[in-house]
C-alpha cells in the first residue's frame, strides 16, 4: 500500500473510529517469537575495539563511508550511537578500578517481541523466523512512533532525506541470512567477540562460559529476559549499567506496553486522517518547492558553466594568438639576424687582400 492509498482509505474510515470502534496497532497480539531462531551474543571480554565490525556493516550495507576512517579508534574517545548512515557503533568504557577499557558493539537488538513492531500501526516492522527485524519502507508513513517505543533508543530517521524520508537501524544482515552467510559484523570479528546461532545455543553457551570463569564474568546475560528477551544477547565482566546498558528496563515485554495504544484513545486516532493529510499537503508542497530550487540551481549551474567554457575557450583562442605572434616576431629576428651575420661575413671576404702566388715576389718600393 503506498503512502497516497493509505492516507485515502484512512480518511474514508477516519469518522467511523472517532464514533467510539475500537482500533488496535498493526502489531497487536502478532508477535509470540520463534522458537528456534537465530541471534548473536556479545562477549565485551573479548571485544579489542577494532571496529571491524562497523567496517564489515557499512561494506555489507553499502552505507557511507565515515568522515574518519575505520582504523582511527580515536573516535571511541567519543561515545556514539547509531544514526541513519551507521546501522553499528563500538563504544569504549573506562570502568573505575580496571586498567583497561572495555568495549561494546550497540546495534538493534532484535527483541522477540519488538517494541517498534507492535508501536507501527501499518506494519512496517516484521520480526522474522530467522529472528532478524526488518523494516519495508513501502508501508511507513513516518509517523515515528518506532522511534519513541524502543527501549534501546536504535531506530534511526533520514532527516536529511526531504523527498524520501525513510527510518533505520541494523537488520542483522537479513538478506545474508536468506542466503546461509554469517552476518558482516560476525564474520568479520578477528577476536570472535561475536558468536552466531540459534537463540537456545547461544543462551547454553553463554552459562557455560559465566561457570567455567567466575571470575571473569557477572551472573548476568543481559538480554535474556530484558523487555521480553532479544536476539542479540551480552555478557560482561562488569555490571552492564557501567557499559551504558539500561538494567531497568524489566523483563515484561514491550508488545503489552505499546500495543494497542492507538486504539485505547478513538480522538486521537479520529484526528489521524487531518494530521497525516495536512502532514502530506505540507510534504508534497516541500517537495515541490525542493524541486523548484533544484531545477532553478540546474539551470543556474548549466548557465555558469557555459559562460565560464566560453570564456576559457576565448582565453585559450587569445592565448594562441599571441603565443603564434610571439613565435612569428622569434622566428623574422632569428632570420634577421641570420642574413646579417651572413651579410657581415661575405662584406669581410670581399675588403680581404688577396696572397702573392708561390715564388713570385712582390715589386720593391722605389726609394
Amino acid at each position: 500500500m503506498r503512502r497516497r492509498t493509505f492516507l485515502s482509505l484512512l480518511g474514508a474510515t477516519g469518522l467511523t473510529v472517532a464514533a467510539g470502534k475500537p482500533a488496535a496497532a498493526g502489531g497487536n497480539h502478532s508477535f509470540t517469537g520463534y522458537p528456534d531462531s537465530y541471534g548473536v551474543l556479545h562477549d565485551s571480554t573479548r571485544c579489542i575495539g577494532c571496529r571491524k565490525c562497523e567496517q564489515a556493516c557499512q561494506e555489507v550495507n553499502n552505507l557511507p563511508k565515515p568522515e574518519k576512517p575505520f582504523d582511527d579508534l580515536s573516535v571511541l574517545d567519543t561515545k556514539r550511537r547509531t544514526d541513519d548512515n551507521t546501522y553499528t557503533v563500538v563504544n569504549k568504557y573506562n570502568v573505575a578500578g580496571l586498567e583497561h577499557p572495555i568495549f561494546r558493539k550497540q546495534q538493534c537488538n532484535h527483541c522477540l517481541e519488538p517494541a517498534c513492531a507492535s508501536a507501527c500501526f501499518v506494519k512496517a516492522f516484521t520480526k522474522n523466523p530467522d529472528g532478524s527485524v526488518t523494516y519495508n519502507p513501502k508501508l511507513c508513513v513516518g509517523c515515528r512512533y518506532c522511534m519513541v517505543a524502543c527501549p534501546f533508543n536504535v531506530p534511526a530517521y533520514q532527516y536529511g532525506e526531504a523527498l524520501n524520508p525513510l527510518v533505520t537501524k541494523c537488520t542483522m544482515c537479513h538478506p545474508r541470512l536468506e542466503e546461509g552467510k554469517l552476518p558482516g559484523c560476525v564474520e568479520k570479528c578477528p577476536k570472535e567477540a561475536l558468536t552466531f546461532g540459534k537463540r537456545k545455543d547461544l543462551l547454553r553457551i553463554a552459562r557455560e562460559r559465566i561457570s567455567k570463569n567466575p571470575g571473569r564474568y557477572v551472573d548476568h546475560i543481559y538480554g535474556e529476559y530484558e523487555m521480553g528477551g532479544t536476539s542479540w544477547m551480552y555478557l560482561a565482566g562488569v555490571p552492564f549499567n557501567k557499559l551504558g546498558q539500561n538494567e531497568e528496563l524489566g523483563t515484561k515485554a514491550a508488545q503489552e506496553l505499546t500495543a494497542g495504544a492507538l486504539g485505547s484513545v478513538p480522538m486521537v486516532v479520529g484526528i489521524w486522517p487531518v494530521l497525516l493529510t495536512g502532514a502530506y499537503a505540507i510534504s508534497k508542497r516541500k517537495d515541490k518547492i525542493a524541486k523548484d530550487e533544484q531545477d532553478a540551481a540546474v539551470r543556474s549551474a548549466v548557465t555558469q558553466t557555459k559562460e565560464e567554457a566560453e570564456a576559457k575557450l576565448q582565453a585559450a583562442m587569445d592565448k594562441a594568438a599571441k603565443e603564434k605572434e610571439a613565435a612569428i616576431a622569434r622566428e623574422v629576428k632569428k632570420a634577421k639576424e641570420e642574413a646579417e651575420k651572413e651579410f657581415e661575413a661575405r662584406l669581410a671576404a670581399a675588403n680581404e687582400p688577396e696572397s702573392a702566388e708561390p715564388g713570385e715576389e712582390k715589386p720593391e718600393e722605389e726609394a
